[in-house]
This record gives structure tokens, C-alpha cells and sequence, in this order.
């Protein structure tokens, strides 16, 4: 990616449409969330395309569409922090700085994977980069995302734990269980419900009695509220506020993500639940990409050849990872019988 233009200091604020506030981001920080989102969006196009040719099996859940959410949480998070998610997880994977090489070839079930092509789509972690993994149990993530904020404040290492979740996994009791253990012990942990509208293949009007996700902590004392998802400068702001709450020793926090997901649910969801109409209203009014592409022009941070070489870099990172994923062996039939048991 192009270094942006020198600027004198402070560093050149963009200017911001009509009715929005003033981004608290700088010219270099723009660039750097738009190639973030935009690795994500074309990694996730790639791995669709591996799915349809075959080479990924089994589930695959694609995040197009929500890449605002975890790159702006991510802008206002700390090293020390740390990550869990469910199943929709490769694009949290990217923005927590894993290796796109090994992602992809754990979704292709290479020994060159980050659990040597044998966890998949929903099952990868990181410990240098802290993140704890996607996993298949719809909310089993929230329990475990609570137990690592616990390791936070036992520590006093000053992280806190982001634990994502979907609106389809809100009424799942161990969600609850775990809303009262963190605000009960004042754990530091903020609970990111990704709200895409649309548990599998069911509206959220039809799954829950009330919709309004951010007030579910309401009952244990625990704040809330709900954020543009669309929009990365959105994000990072409630991000900071969150964490800084969690941060002084308060006790979790809740963000409602309003966001929306292009695709199906997985690949193998048509999501003939909604009308093509709806999809297209949403990709051209509230696209979190195009959105900050429009803000980065309007406000002079770059221009659109350089914007365009951008998005050459970043596939051509992506078409590396799907070479590197095709080119890594399969593991070894002996790998069945390893990291099953850890001796402490």
C-alpha cells in the first residue's frame, strides 16, 4: 500500500458528509482501515470461490458485508486484549493480524493451517496473536470469551477479552449465565453482538420477543448500547468507550452491531428468506466500504488510482494465500492422533 502524503501535524482530518461528526481518525488511518476491510471482502470472495470449486468442505461462513464491525473494534484495541468468536470468524482472524497464508489453508485442510488443516472454517487460533478461535456451538464462545476476561483481571494484565457473537445466539441461556458471572465478578469483557438481521435463515423479528439486543444485560446492571456497523468510524468509537469503561475496572459492556451480511448464512444457504431488493438497498446505501472510500475522496486523502492500487495489493495477498493453501500438503494420517491432550 502507497505511503499516504506527509502532512504537517496534526495529521489531516477527512472531511465528513453532511450530518456526520467529524472522523477522530487520521489520513493514514483511513487507508489503513479501507485496506484492512477491503483484505477481508476480497479473502472471503476467494474463499467462496474455492468452496465452489471444491477445495474447501465441510461449513463455510463468510463475513462479507460486516467488516466494519471487527476492523473498527479492532482499531481501538490494545496487544494485550484478546479475541473469541463463533463460526463467521475468518475476517476477526485477518483483522487480528493472522497470517492470510495460513488461514487459507486451514479452510482448504492444509498441514501448512494454523491447526495443520484440521480444525477448518470454525476451528483456529492464535495464542501470539491472541486470538481464541471461531467455534461451531452457537454461543459456546460467550462462557469461554467470559473465563478469559476472568484471566484478565486475575492477572491485572490490563486486557480486556471481546467476545462476538450473532443475534440468532442472544437467547442461548449460557449467554445469560455468563452476563451475570462477568458483571457479578466486574470482569473485563465487552460482548459484541453481531446483529446481520438474520439468525440462519430466520429474521430476528420472528426469533426474538424484543429487538432492541444492546438492552439484554439490562437485568444485570450491564450497560449497553447500539452502533452503526456499517460505519468503521462508528465502530471505533464505541469501541474506545467500551474498552475504557472495561478498562477502569467497571465490569463488561455491551455493543449491538448493526450490520448485515450479504451472503447466506453458509455457502450452502441459498437465503431465499429475503429479497434480492433488500441485499441491494443495503450494498449500495450502507456498504462500509464503499462508504469510507466515498469519505477518503470527498476529503482529498487520496485518489481513486491510488485506492485502486490498494485493492491490486490486496489481491495479490489473497491470490498468494490460495497458492500457498493449494500448494501445502495434506496432513499426515499420524495428525489424528496429536494436540488431543495437553500435559500441565
Amino acid at each position: 500500500m502507497p505511503k499516504p502524503a506527509k502532512t504537517k501535524s496534526p495529521p489531516k482530518k477527512a472531511r465528513i458528509r453532511p450530518g456526520k461528526k467529524k472522523p477522530d481518525a487520521s489520513a493514514g488511518e483511513l487507508l489503513e482501515y479501507y485496506r484492512q476491510m477491503l483484505l477481508i471482502r476480497r479473502f472471503e470472495e476467494k474463499a467462496g470461490q474455492l468452496y465452489g470449486m471444491g477445495l474447501i468442505g465441510g461449513f463455510c461462513h463468510l463475513y462479507i458485508g460486516q467488516e466494519a464491525v471487527v476492523i473498527g473494534m479492532q482499531a481501538a484495541a490494545e496487544d494485550v486484549d484478546t479475541v473469541i468468536t463463533s463460526y463467521r470468524d475468518h475476517g476477526h482472524m485477518l483483522a487480528c493480524g493472522m497470517d492470510p497464508n495460513g488461514v487459507m489453508a486451514e479452510l482448504t485442510g492444509r498441514i501448512g493451517g494454523y491447526s495443520r488443516g484440521k480444525g477448518g472454517s470454525m476451528h483456529m487460533f492464535s495464542r501470539e496473536k491472541n486470538f481464541f478461535g471461531g467455534h461451531g456451538i452457537v454461543g459456546g464462545q460467550v462462557p469461554i470469551g467470559t473465563g478469559l476476561a476472568f484471566g484478565h483481571k486475575y492477572k491485572g494484565d490490563g486486557g480486556v477479552n471481546m467476545a462476538y457473537f450473532g443475534d440468532g445466539a442472544i437467547n442461548q441461556g449460557q449467554v445469560y449465565e455468563s452476563f451475570n458471572m462477568a458483571e457479578l465478578w466486574k470482569l473485563p469483557i465487552v460482548y459484541v453482538i453481531e446483529n446481520n438481521r438474520y439468525g440462519m435463515g430466520t429474521s430476528i423479528e420472528r426469533a426474538s420477543a424484543t429487538t432492541d439486543l444492546y438492552h439484554r444485560g439490562a437485568a444485570h446492571g450491564i450497560p449497553g448500547e447500539p452502533v452503526d456497523g456499517m460505519d468503521v468510524l462508528a465502530v471505533k468509537a464505541a469501541a474506545e468507550k467500551a474498552l475504557k469503561y472495561c478498562r477502569s475496572g467497571k465490569g463488561p459492556y455491551i455493543l449491538e452491531m448493526k450490520t448485515y451480511r450479504y451472503r447466506g448464512h453458509s455457502m450452502s444457504d441459498p437465503a431465499k428468506y429475503r429479497s434480492k431488493d433488500e441485499v441491494t438497498k443495503v450494498r449500495k446505501e450502507s456498504d462500509p466500504i464503499d462508504n469510507l472510500r466515498d469519505l477518503i475522496l470527498a476529503g482529498k486523502i487520496s485518489s481513486e488510482e491510488a485506492l485502486k492500487d490498494i485493492d491490486k495489493q490486496v489481491k495479490a495477498i489473497v491470490t498468494a494465500a490460495a497458492e500457498f493453501a493449494q500448494e501445502s500438503p495434506e496432513p499426515d494420517l499420524a495428525e489424528l492422533y496429536t494436540d488431543i491432550l495437553v500435559e500441565v
